[in-house]
């Protein structure tokens, strides 16, 4: 097999989003915990910036996807890079003309809702292009590819962004992310595919209409909308985790411990990327594995064990955390317990998500993957910006080892649904 580097347009993407989403990663790296900073530690706050900007996503994903399907995926692509690049240079300029921590927290908000619009848009156009510049029994290898270069990205890159938060001044930090968007723009610029387009002018009312062919489209494919339903409600209960609890965690237990592990060397915001330079190491290692196998026919039953398996882990750090932390002075052993269940995690979710993806892009057709894709995030990712506004709550009010109870409880159930639901076997 032919490897996919040899095909340019490719390599224009992979490179070009390896740029911006380095920028991205230092963006959302900076901005959780600089909220957490002016905010006087207001974990409902950071909680309520999640909500908003998963919001304004969702919402316009669907355009995106109608976007995507009847416009050049490059060119969109491009547009947003640009567009999204300007906004974040606009708020370091606007964060350096008012200093206050009010109307630093007032930019934030406004960019961060504005830069969640323009990702709707463009992330259904860039989730479908794939397909339409390499061949079909390349799509495991590209994915996988993918897949490395975003462990890369969370092993160096989350190092890098918290070198470069501790280091540089916000604004600064900005200006670095606005430029990344930028240089991945310019890159996108030269992608050239074959884009058979409608001939009809796009109207309030074909958009619409194009919106429910994508739903009745998807209604047809069982096995997909049993799998959806499932990591609806999945991802409700991963996500506050990752982007609630940890922040908290390095911003109470570890930053107020009179010492922990390796604390001559490490600030407590480095041991995030710790964790995700783990995560991003056994990651790698699993797409790697994967890039040289071809794709299965069937993943749904082992996609399901997979993250049932993730439920077990979850359940561990959950105990753990009210054993050792919350009731004693056990700080180090979660530290050592999260760094082997990273490097657990980081292997299963490569062999869930890129067997997965590849089978949704040869599953459906490809004059629908956009609207397709637009729709499959909003089911998969609709609860989300709920989800952080309540973790925020029970972290404020509850605190962390509640938060941890709550998810894991609602994680394992939707595995459990998902592993003894027929139809999911069918993918």
């Amino acid at each position: 097999m032919r490897n996919v580097f040899s095909v340019r347009n490719y390599r224009l993407v992979f490179f070009g989003a390896l740029v911006s989403e380095l920028g991205a990663l230092l963006y959302s790296f900076a901005v959780s915990f600089y909220i957490l900073d002016v905010s006087g530690n207001n974990a409902f706050l950071q909680g309520l910036y999640l909500a908003l900007c998963g919001a304004v996503m969702l919402v316009l994903t669907p355009i995106g996807g109608v976007l995507g399907d009847r416009f050049n995926k490059a060119r969109i692509m491009f547009i947003c890079d640009y567009i999204k690049g300007g906004l974040i240079l606009l708020a370091a300029l606007l964060m350096l003309l008012f200093n206050e921590s009010g109307a630093h927290l007032a930019i934030l908000f406004a960019v961060g809702i504005a830069g969640s619009a323009i990702s709707g848009i463009f992330s259904p156009a860039a989730g479908a292009l794939t397909p339409h510049i390499v061949a079909e029994e390349m799509l495991q290898q590209a994915n996988s590819y993918n897949s490395i270069k975003n462990s890369l990205q969370s092993i160096f890159g989350v190092v890098l962004a918290g070198v470069l938060y501790a280091a540089l001044d916000i604004r600064t930090l900005f200006l670095l992310v606005g430029l990344s968007y930028v240089a991945s723009g310019v890159s996108e610029m030269f992608i050239r595919y074959d884009a058979a387009l409608p001939a009809e002018k796009l109207t309030v009312r074909l958009a619409i209409a194009d919106m429910g062919e994508g739903l009745r489209y998807l209604r047809a494919q069982k096995a997909l909308l049993a799998m959806l339903g499932a990591m609806l409600f999945i991802n409700f209960f991963m996500s506050p985790v990752m982007s609630n609890f940890l922040p908290y965690f390095v911003k109470t237990d570890i930053a107020s411990a009179p010492s922990y592990l390796f604390d001559g060397f490490l600030t407590p915001e480095l041991w995030v990327s710790v964790f995700e330079v783990l995560l991003g190491i056994s990651s790698l290692a699993g797409a790697a594995v994967l890039s040289t196998r071809p794709a299965r026919d069937k993943v749904g039953f082992k996609t399901s064990l997979r993250i049932c398996l993730m439920a077990a882990v979850m359940a561990a750090a959950a105990l753990i955390y009210y054993l050792a932390v919350d009731r004693g002075g056990g700080l180090n052993i979660f530290l050592v317990f999260m760094c082997a269940g990273s490097l657990v995690l980081g292997v299963i979710l490569s062999l869930i998500n890129i067997p997965l993806n590849t089978a949704v892009m040869r599953i459906v057709d490809k004059d629908k993957l956009s609207k397709v894709s637009s729709i499959i995030s909003i089911a998969s990712q609709g609860l989300i910006p709920i989800s952080s506004v309540l973790a925020g709550a029970i972290l404020q009010y509850f605190g962390s080892t509640v938060l941890l109870a709550v998810c894991t409880a609602g994680f394992t159930a939707a595995a459990l649904s998902l592993l003894f639901n027929r139809r999911v076997r069918e993918i």
